[in-house]
Protein backbone atom coordinates (compact mmCIF):
# COMPACT_ATOMS: atom_id res chain seq x y z
CA UNK A 1 0.00 0.00 0.00
CA UNK A 2 2.93 2.64 0.81
CA UNK A 3 4.15 2.07 -2.97
CA UNK A 4 0.41 2.97 -4.27
CA UNK A 5 0.54 6.24 -1.46
CA UNK A 6 3.84 7.30 -3.03
CA UNK A 7 2.63 6.40 -6.48
CA UNK A 8 -0.61 9.19 -5.54
CA UNK A 9 1.62 11.38 -3.79
CA UNK A 10 4.04 12.09 -6.40
CA UNK A 11 1.07 12.63 -8.83
CA UNK A 12 -1.01 14.87 -6.92
CA UNK A 13 2.21 16.95 -5.68
CA UNK A 14 5.44 18.89 -6.60
CA UNK A 15 7.71 16.67 -5.66
CA UNK A 16 11.60 17.76 -6.32
CA UNK A 17 13.87 14.86 -6.81
CA UNK A 18 16.03 15.48 -3.31
CA UNK A 19 12.58 14.94 -1.68
CA UNK A 20 11.72 11.79 -2.74
CA UNK A 21 13.29 9.68 0.21
CA UNK A 22 11.57 11.66 2.65
CA UNK A 23 8.47 11.65 0.69
CA UNK A 24 8.84 7.66 1.14
CA UNK A 25 9.82 8.01 4.76
CA UNK A 26 6.17 10.18 5.05
CA UNK A 27 3.78 8.04 2.94
CA UNK A 28 5.20 4.95 5.23
CA UNK A 29 4.64 7.21 8.22
CA UNK A 30 0.72 8.09 6.87
CA UNK A 31 0.10 4.77 6.21
CA UNK A 32 0.92 3.32 9.92
CA UNK A 33 -0.87 6.49 10.64
CA UNK A 34 -4.50 5.76 9.13
CA UNK A 35 -4.05 2.03 9.69
CA UNK A 36 -4.01 2.73 13.68
CA UNK A 37 -7.27 5.43 13.27
CA UNK A 38 -9.32 2.70 11.05
CA UNK A 39 -12.61 1.26 13.11
CA UNK A 40 -12.01 -1.99 14.93
CA UNK A 41 -12.78 -4.42 11.83
CA UNK A 42 -11.68 -2.33 9.18
CA UNK A 43 -8.61 -2.55 7.36
CA UNK A 44 -7.06 -0.87 4.14
CA UNK A 45 -7.75 -3.19 2.12
CA UNK A 46 -11.99 -2.40 2.72
CA UNK A 47 -11.10 0.83 1.47
CA UNK A 48 -8.17 1.00 -1.20
CA UNK A 49 -8.55 3.74 -2.88
CA UNK A 50 -9.84 6.08 -0.20
CA UNK A 51 -6.91 4.51 2.35
CA UNK A 52 -3.84 5.55 -0.58
CA UNK A 53 -5.67 9.14 -1.48
CA UNK A 54 -5.81 9.86 2.09
CA UNK A 55 -2.45 8.83 2.63
CA UNK A 56 -1.35 10.81 0.00
CA UNK A 57 -2.50 14.07 1.48
CA UNK A 58 -0.84 12.84 4.47
CA UNK A 59 2.40 12.49 3.92
CA UNK A 60 2.20 15.96 1.11
CA UNK A 61 1.05 17.49 4.25
CA UNK A 62 4.35 16.38 5.92
CA UNK A 63 6.36 17.44 3.17
CA UNK A 64 5.15 20.79 3.50
CA UNK A 65 5.64 21.36 6.99
CA UNK A 66 9.14 19.88 6.02
CA UNK A 67 9.52 22.70 3.44
CA UNK A 68 8.51 25.78 5.73
CA UNK A 69 10.64 24.60 8.72
CA UNK A 70 12.50 27.35 9.63
CA UNK A 71 11.49 29.85 6.90
CA UNK A 72 10.04 32.95 9.16
CA UNK A 73 6.34 34.13 8.79
CA UNK A 74 6.94 37.61 8.35
CA UNK A 75 9.76 40.17 8.09
CA UNK A 76 9.07 44.02 8.35
CA UNK A 77 11.51 46.16 7.51
CA UNK A 78 10.48 50.11 8.35
CA UNK A 79 7.28 50.57 6.71
CA UNK A 80 7.52 47.56 4.39
CA UNK A 81 6.25 44.02 5.87
CA UNK A 82 6.58 40.76 4.45
CA UNK A 83 4.05 37.83 5.05
CA UNK A 84 5.14 33.93 3.56
CA UNK A 85 2.19 32.64 2.18
CA UNK A 86 0.34 29.57 3.51
CA UNK A 87 2.57 26.82 4.03
CA UNK A 88 1.16 25.82 7.35
CA UNK A 89 -2.37 26.70 5.77
CA UNK A 90 -1.47 24.05 2.71
CA UNK A 91 -0.34 21.43 5.13
CA UNK A 92 -3.43 22.04 7.34
CA UNK A 93 -5.74 22.03 4.79
CA UNK A 94 -4.56 18.74 3.25
CA UNK A 95 -4.59 16.67 6.53
CA UNK A 96 -8.26 17.97 6.65
CA UNK A 97 -8.72 16.53 3.28
CA UNK A 98 -7.31 13.65 4.14
CA UNK A 99 -9.21 13.20 7.91
CA UNK A 100 -12.52 14.00 5.47
CA UNK A 101 -12.13 11.20 2.91
CA UNK A 102 -11.60 8.39 5.95
CA UNK A 103 -14.27 9.51 7.76
CA UNK A 104 -16.34 7.06 6.93
CA UNK A 105 -13.53 4.31 8.03
CA UNK A 106 -11.60 6.37 10.86
CA UNK A 107 -12.62 5.86 14.73
CA UNK A 108 -14.20 9.65 15.83
CA UNK A 109 -11.35 11.24 17.59
CA UNK A 110 -13.30 14.32 18.50
CA UNK A 111 -15.14 14.66 21.50
CA UNK A 112 -17.97 16.90 22.91
CA UNK A 113 -19.08 17.53 26.28
CA UNK A 114 -22.27 19.38 26.95
CA UNK A 115 -23.12 20.68 30.78
CA UNK A 116 -26.11 19.57 32.66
Amino acid sequence: MTGRIMELARTLGQVAPDEQELLATLCAAAQRELAGRLREGVGPEDCPEAFALAGAWLALSGLEVSRSAGQPQSFTAGDVTVHSGGAGDKAKLLREQAERIMSGWTKDNHFLFYGV
